[in-house]
């Protein structure tokens, strides 16, 4: 029998303590900081669940343990192959590269939680790309380290990628995702700890298993 929304929930919480201690990359906080201030960005906004908690949990992939990453980035480099042409040496490169996001959206909707968390965690490192395309005011207002992401993530989005996103039913959440994880990034900011988003999380896996 699979874990309870309750069990799942908790499990949740405690990873993102426990395992959130270290220095968010390249900032002043750490990670838990950077994923709650995330989260209090969504609240503030009066995001629905789905997006406060796509908001909390949008850096899971840094959370989980080596061994399930590289089990999850196996199934995603699986998939990836099973659909790329082989003569293609630009999209059988594409294939080895599997991001924390990609490794956290695959690991959120193997618990249940719905497509539209699963895919706002999986977007927010493209969504900086996006953004980047369509309106060149918003990198300056990137932090240095996120300047820098950039250039490994690809840089800005080519034309099609663009149009080819503006077309996602989720993307101005995407978008607004993307915003709150650049602004989440406030030294001693005072916000509500996880434990209290643990009663929201079961709540949205409870009403999963009833569709």
């Amino acid at each position: 029998m699979g874990a309870t929304p309750r069990q799942t929930a908790a499990a949740i919480v405690d990873m993102l303590v426990t395992q959130g201690q270290g220095d968010y990359i390249g900032e002043a906080i750490s990670q838990l900081e950077h994923s709650l201030q995330a989260a209090h960005q969504a609240t503030l906004a009066q995001a629905d669940d789905e997006t406060v908690i796509a908001a909390l949990l949008h850096d899971i992939g840094h959370f989980l343990p080596p061994k399930d990453v590289r089990a999850i980035a196996h199934d995603i480099r699986t998939m990836r192959t099973a659909d790329a042409n082989s003569s293609d040496e630009d999209e059988a490169d594409n294939v080895g590269r599997v991001g924390h996001e990609m490794i956290g959206a695959q690991y959120l909707a193997s618990l249940s939680f719905s497509p539209k968390v699963s895919a706002l965690v999986g977007s927010h490192v493209a969504a900086k790309r996006y953004l980047c395309a369509v309106d060149p005011a918003y990198h300056a207002t990137l932090s240095d380290a996120s300047k820098k992401s950039l250039i490994f993530q690809g840089g800005p989005m080519s034309d099609e990628e663009v149009r080819q996103w503006s077309a996602n039913d989720w993307c101005q959440d995407m978008c607004r995702l993307r915003k709150w994880d650049d602004a989440a990034k406030i030294v001693g900011l005072q916000v509500k700890p996880a434990e209290q988003y643990e009663a929201m999380i079961e709540k949205h896996l409870a009403s999963r298993i009833q569709v």
